[in-house]
């Protein structure tokens, strides 16, 4: 009688009206991965990164590129008759109406053409454990429309890519790589049948799985012995899925721009971004003795700031892979010289030829003296600003602060986009001279990008979309000369020697920086059309043994300069019309007769120790200083004499606005209880230097 009322079904099926439901073409366009993809400026993919956390989806899978045991196994198991129905197993569903609709047990009769158009028609899926007999009759008008629009293969193709195999893998591909780390083409009999297995109940029990997977080997005649599947299924079904990403390049630039499913294109080049991270990775394994485990690389394009390669760290091998080594704040070391020196050359300070004093220098501070040293522990006497410069001699960098002022340096810094600098200047001191700050390879990149194009800055760009503002920080006549200075081998030699990791076959511009106790390591440096920055230490901070700048950091930088420019020349930039060449002379021999650049109006034939340049300042008493006053001294017997140096030039002292001689004497004052503000003042009595101080 069941049987008989079929065809009446049937007819019903075609006269009653179903809701629309999508093409094949419509499904499959709409399909979207749980992992959004990073493309290089080439069209590339060097990154995936998951971005939707309700579900692990990857690539749509077309039938042809899924293996033939699995189609075996799945439709053998969910839907025999298949190839060979509309969309309705009738004989199925007559042996379902005999065990009866109202039944738990009703998945027998659902083929996959049905169990798809659940998938597509969320009002078709069961509501508490089983759907209702309206559902059930919606679920096949459904499954007979989409027979008559769309082929089998369609059908197969999109079912098996949109039903949820376990956990949260959902689609063929994701279960494949997640379970058996191999693409679903490469599945053998055993995992077909698993996965084939999980179908009806994705979360059951392993042994369960392993069960229903050797019925169903043995219903399809397999070849397969159940003690391997048992042993397939317990190592990948006991423990959590690993989805091992097929590429992963940039993982710091992913997690910035991809912020939803799709496709984003960045400005990154994935050949350079991929050579520069095989370097970084291969110079960090030849000091890896002298405790080191970490670095960075940037590399910027000078005229669009684009970023093409974003190295945030060494991956696997380092000590912690999270962490963006480009945009984390370390003490940057001499890498803020150029400058420094830029703005007393841009001032008219200074020129490349001035002559500063390399000698023992001790500046007293409220918590002490400030006694800078030199990178070899030598002093050099008088040496010319290009020779300090490039041989990055630290006391002469100290003497030109002191020269410009701390507050005004600083200003500067946060004109280049240094952020996060302390508001008061006086934070730093003089030690800011030779990087005391804190500044991340990021901003430090930038900023002698800056100086490669001319003083102009803009912010650096990891996506096309980014607009970006430029605007002319740094005067160009200053910044060719320090780009010229930066460039010079021999000045260089004084302290690197002629043959160093710093020297080119073609123009660049570079320095080397390491911070207190060789906690960190820089070379940032530019070329015609690049800018390279590279840092290496230890995330923790500790120090490393015995590497500096040429031996750690300098390295990476020339493998990827030469790699940039192996086919591509860098020429020197066109001195700007307001600078000129004269030819020039130091008095005793302090250096080699040269030719030098200057900024137009400052040139100098002959050069000598010029004692202007030593900025006149009160050395004692310290700002801030307390002095006590000895009781066990008679009262009026105190004497304190003020210091001040001023080479050559006569300045005045003034207590509490009472003048009291001048500096070229020595001045003794006979102290008593109170607060003081001691001045230095020139002859028309601007105040030249002062300190305030107490007396108990």
């Amino acid at each position: 009688m069941i049987y008989s009322l079929l065809p009446l079904v049937s007819l019903f099926l075609f006269i009653t009206q179903a809701h629309a439901l999508p093409s094949f073409d419509e499904v499959k366009n709409s399909y979207k991965k749980s992992d959004a993809v990073l493309l290089d400026r080439h069209g590339e993919v060097i990154h995936e990164l998951r971005v939707d956390e309700r579900g692990r989806r990857l690539d749509w899978k077309s039938i042809k590129d899924i293996s033939p045991s699995l189609i075996k196994a799945v439709t053998h198991s969910e839907d025999k008759r298949f190839f060979e129905h509309n969309g309705i197993d009738w004989r199925a569903f007559g042996a379902a109406l005999l065990r009866g609709l109202a039944s738990n047990n009703d998945r027998g009769a659902s083929t996959i053409t049905m169990q798809l158009a659940s998938i597509l028609d969320k009002g078709l899926r069961p509501k508490d454990s089983r759907r209702t007999l309206s559902q059930k009759w919606k679920q096949i008008r459904s499954a007979r429309l989409i027979e008559n629009s769309w082929s089998k293969e369609e059908i197969l193709e999109a079912y098996l890519n949109l039903i949820t195999f376990r956990g949260e893998l959902q689609g063929i591909s994701s279960a494949s790589r997640g379970l058996f780390d191999k693409e679903p083409s490469g599945l053998d009999e055993s995992e077909s049948l698993i996965l084939a297995s999980l179908i009806r109940s994705p979360n059951a029990r392993v042994n369960d799985v392993i069960k229903r997977a050797c019925m169903l080997g043995d219903s399809i005649k397999s070849q397969t012995d159940c003690e391997g599947i048992r042993k397939i299924s317990e190592k990948k079904l006991s423990g959590p899925y690993y989805i091992k990403p097929r590429i992963a390049l940039a993982p710091h630039v992913a997690r910035e721009l991809l912020r939803k499913e799709g496709v984003v294109v960045s400005t990154l080049d994935g050949e350079i971004q991929r050579f520069a991270t095989d370097v970084l990775k291969y110079q960090l394994g030849t000091i890896e003795d002298k405790n080191v485990q970490d670095g960075a690389v940037l590399i910027v394009e000078n005229k669009t700031g684009d970023v093409i390669a974003y190295v945030a760290n060494s991956g696997q091998s380092s000590s912690a892979r999270f962490v963006d080594g480009i945009r984390a704040r370390r003490q940057v070391g001499s890498t803020l010289k150029p400058f420094l020196y830029e703005l007393a050359i841009e001032k008219r300070l200074l020129t490349s030829a001035s002559l500063l004093d390399d000698s023992p220098l001790d500046i007293p501070t409220p918590v002490g003296l400030y006694i800078p040293q030199n990178y070899d522990n030598e002093f050099k006497g008088l040496v010319s600003v290009r020779t300090a410069l490039s041989a990055s001699l630290n006391v002469p960098a100290v003497r030109t602060l002191m020269l410009i002022g701390i507050e005004p340096f600083v200003a500067r810094l946060k004109e280049l986009g240094f952020e996060n600098l302390n508001e008061l200047a006086d934070y730093y001191g003089f030690s800011i001279a030779l990087g005391s700050a804190d500044i991340s390879l990021f901003e430090l990149v930038n900023a002698y990008r800056t100086l490669a194009n001319d003083g102009r800055w803009s912010e650096p760009k990891l996506s096309f979309d980014e607009e970006t503002n430029e605007k002319q920080v740094l005067e160009k006549e200053a910044v060719f000369i320090i780009s010229n200075i930066l460039s010079d081998r021999e000045a260089r030699s004084v302290t690197f020697g002629l043959e160093n990791p710093l020297s080119t076959r073609y123009w660049t511009a570079v320095k080397t920086g390491t911070s207190k106790d060789m906690r960190d390591n820089w070379c940032i440096g530019y070329s015609q059309k690049y800018t390279v920055g590279v840092w290496v230490g230890n995330f923790t901070g500790e120090p490393m043994w015995n590497v500096t700048g040429v031996t750690g950091a300098a390295p990476i930088w020339l493998e990827i300069m030469n790699y940039l420019h192996r086919g591509d020349p860098s020429i020197p930039p066109d001195p700007p019309s307001g600078v000129s060449m004269k030819r020039v002379e130091f008095q005793k021999d302090i250096e080699p007769e040269r030719n030098d650049w200057f900024i137009n109006g400052t040139e100098a034939n002959s050069i000598e120790l010029n004692t202007h340049h030593v900025n006149p300042h009160i050395s004692y008493p310290p700002k801030g200083s307390i002095i006590a006053l000895d009781p066990d001294i008679p009262e009026g017997h105190h004497l304190i004499f003020f210091e001040a140096k001023t080479p050559n030039i006569i300045y005045y002292w003034v207590l509490n606005n009472k003048k009291l001689g001048s500096s070229n004497k020595r001045v003794s004052w006979k102290p008593k209880r109170g607060k003081y503000v001691l001045s230095l003042v020139d002859n028309q009595g601007h105040v030249i230097d002062s300190v305030e101080f107490e007396v108990r």
